[in-house]
């Protein structure tokens, strides 16, 4: 429970989770007994996995409806016509490939949607004013 709410107080932007198991040589194996029933652990790490979804989504979805600056890193793995780059913030983004866009440039992108970690974009339109 102390896990679960430091979770929402800090709301990290994602995070790695695994059950907890004994490493032979390290410390906490040495002196401690891993006491905790298997299915103990695994009820306690999809409560985590859960709470982690719903932070993720929700910082992703706190970039949508607005153009940013993508560095494009490559080719999306799930689209060979759609680039995945990454936003100032760290947050990475797909977006379908144009004419004359290669990797390491930097590119205007429209969010319209989220998943819980990747955010959806399109061409932006710029308005020049």
């Amino acid at each position: 429970q102390q896990t679960l709410s430091l979770m929402k107080e800090v709301e990290y932007d994602y995070g790695y989770m695994f059950a907890y198991s004994e490493r032979p040589g390290t410390p906490a194996h040495k002196r401690m007994e891993d006491n905790v029933p298997p299915e103990v652990k695994q009820r306690r790490l999809a409560e985590i996995i859960k709470l982690q979804g719903e932070l993720s989504r929700k910082r992703m979805s706190s970039y949508v409806g607005r153009n940013h600056e993508i560095l494009i890193e490559g080719t999306s793995k799930k689209n060979e016509n759609q680039w995945k780059g990454r936003n100032s913030q760290n947050a990475v983004c797909v977006f379908d490939k144009e004419e004359g866009q290669k990797v390491g440039d930097i590119v205007t992108v429209f969010v319209y949607d989220n998943t819980q970690g990747t955010l959806l974009g399109k061409k932006a339109d710029i308005v020049s004013v």
